[in-house]
């Protein structure tokens, strides 16, 4: 399969971060994300263990955590779905710059999430 190369600086990936309470809420959202083209890809990592302050009260909990791969232009709209599908009055939603990246990937990331 041979895709077609738009330029690289039209192409603004985004990586985000976000956790779930466990792995079916996780399964959940990444599916929803990537057959809405809101993400290219989803990995769901290893439970893990936070610990945060919440509400004037030290917590732990056992999370998934999330790492959603999109693009800066799907990006709103991925936010307000997984604030939406998120069970946490207060998710964990962060944006962080893809600044590079090997170029066939990134075509193929933009390709799939155009809407």
């Amino acid at each position: 399969m041979k895709l077609q190369s738009p330029s690289l600086e039209n192409i603004e990936a985004v990586l985000v971060l976000t956790n779930m309470p466990d792995q079916d809420s996780a399964e959940t959202m990444a599916r929803t994300l990537v057959s809405r083209k809101l993400a290219a890809c989803v990995n769901l990592l290893a439970p893990c263990q936070s610990f945060y302050q919440w509400q004037g009260n030290l917590e732990t909990a056992t999370e998934t955590p999330l790492l959603i791969k999109t693009t800066s232009l799907r990006y709103p709209e991925l936010e307000q779905a997984i604030h939406e599908l998120h069970p946490y009055e207060l998710p964990e939603i962060i944006h962080v710059p893809v600044t590079g990246g090997l170029p066939a990937y990134l075509t193929w990331l933009h390709q799939e999430t155009q809407a």
